[in-house]
């Protein structure tokens, strides 16, 4: 399996940094992440209270210029990230789901950048982010399927399934983690100015958390321009 962006993304946006996590067996449903989850959510909190809103944070205004950019209104549409701390701001935490997911949503928060976390189990071949040119079949969390919109940034199987809409904002039910799930891929992606010291903190930071509550051995690594594509 691989995991790469399309060279057309790294032309157009090379503030890019993306990092990735992967186990590729050993993740259960019954690990207890409650007490570090309070803990990245303590952190995102202390956050939004010194700096205000998320809106005004450099991570989300970086992925703000980016949904304008290709002709989101970020306001309409918004970053996983940013959806994430604006439900920490108005509710003081965030839903449980599944003990990884919960995790990976609470250390999205912390940094303030989006995280994905995709059951390998569904994806077939590999993953490219990149333009979708309107035939990729998108399944929604309750079942439906969609098309995205001809040049919008997927997250693409070599099954033409789509497991991410809008690049950053929507995850595909079809790969989401479940009770079932053993296998994942992690991405981090940011565009702002301390992106390149912030991703490879926040993949370490993941990478050190699973280890600790599951019997695996994750590895990470940081997907680049010139080094685009990570085989594993």
């Amino acid at each position: 399996m691989y995991f790469q962006h399309a060279p057309r993304l790294w032309d157009e946006h090379p503030d890019l940094v993306a990092g990735t996590v992967v186990v590729t067996d050993g993740i259960t449903p019954d690990a207890d992440v409650r007490a570090r989850v309070a803990d990245f959510t303590a952190v995102a909190l202390a956050r939004l209270a010194d700096e205000g809103t998320e809106a005004e944070l450099p991570e989300i205004r970086a992925w703000r210029r980016t949904f304008a950019a290709m002709g989101l209104k970020p306001t309409q549409y918004r970053c996983a990230s940013e959806a994430l701390l604006r439900r920490v701001r108005k509710e003081g935490s965030l839903p449980s789901i599944h003990p990884l997911v919960d995790l990976c949503n609470a250390v999205s928060a912390a940094f303030a950048i989006p995280v994905a976390a995709l059951d390998l189990a569904a994806v077939t071949g590999g993953l490219t982010v990149g333009p979708a040119d309107g035939t990729e079949e998108y399944e929604t969390f309750g079942g439906e399927i969609e098309h995205p919109v001809p040049g919008e940034v997927t997250y693409a199987d070599e099954a033409g399934r789509a497991h991410a809409r809008r690049w950053t904002n929507r995850q595909s039910g079809r790969s989401a983690v479940r009770p079932a799930t053993r296998s994942v891929l992690i991405v981090a992606e940011a565009m702002h100015e301390t992106a390149v010291s912030d991703v490879p903190k926040l993949v370490a930071t993941l990478a050190d958390e699973i280890a600790s509550l599951w019997p695996v051995s994750p590895t990470t690594a940081r997907v680049t321009a010139s080094a685009p594509r990570l085989d594993f």
